[in-house]
């Protein structure tokens, strides 16, 4: 016996697949939205974590193109309720610091730290022990000594040290 052409056997799967699909409606339909209302959820789920991924790329990106933002005085975090420690002044003319400067280097833990903005910097805090946090900032005072990064660093430190 001569089998049949593709086109027919394929033709004849589809009519009994659509046959089956067919009995099994009325259970289906009961369903059916449920179903959809999940699947649109998850579909709107996927378009949101899509579109936060590109925006987090696109702030990666832009971060280096424009200056870093500096903390707004309403701003407030975990962070700040903990009562701030300060360091000693030293001279600007010091040789010390300038020594200090001179041979201080990025951690090797945070190796993008010059290019973080404070935002980007208070998100990666959170992983980092209180000895890390005194390498950063013996760095900052060392380096740039911003006030609002030296500020978050002492913050922090204080409540790693205190949990």
């Amino acid at each position: 016996m001569k089998p049949l052409p593709l086109g027919v056997r394929v033709a004849a799967g589809l009519a009994v697949t659509a046959l089956e699909q067919a009995r099994k409606l009325p259970q289906q339909l009961a369903g059916l939205p449920l179903t959809v209302v999940s699947e649109a959820m998850q579909l709107s789920m996927r378009v949101q974590q899509h579109v936060t991924e590109l925006a987090i790329k696109g702030d990666d990106v832009l971060s280096g193109l424009r200056p870093a933002e500096e903390e707004p005085e309403w701003a407030t975090f975990d962070e700040d309720e903990t009562p701030v420690t300060t360091a000693v002044e030293v001279p600007a003319d010091d040789p010390w610091e300038e020594e200090e400067r001179a041979i201080a280097e990025v951690p090797e833990f945070l190796p993008s730290y010059d290019e973080l903005s404070i935002a980007q910097l208070r998100a990666r805090l959170r992983n980092l022990s209180a000895e890390q946090l005194e390498e950063l900032l013996r760095y900052e005072k060392a380096h740039e000594s911003r006030p609002e990064f030296v500020g978050m660093l002492n913050r922090r430190i204080a409540t790693v040290k205190a949990q």
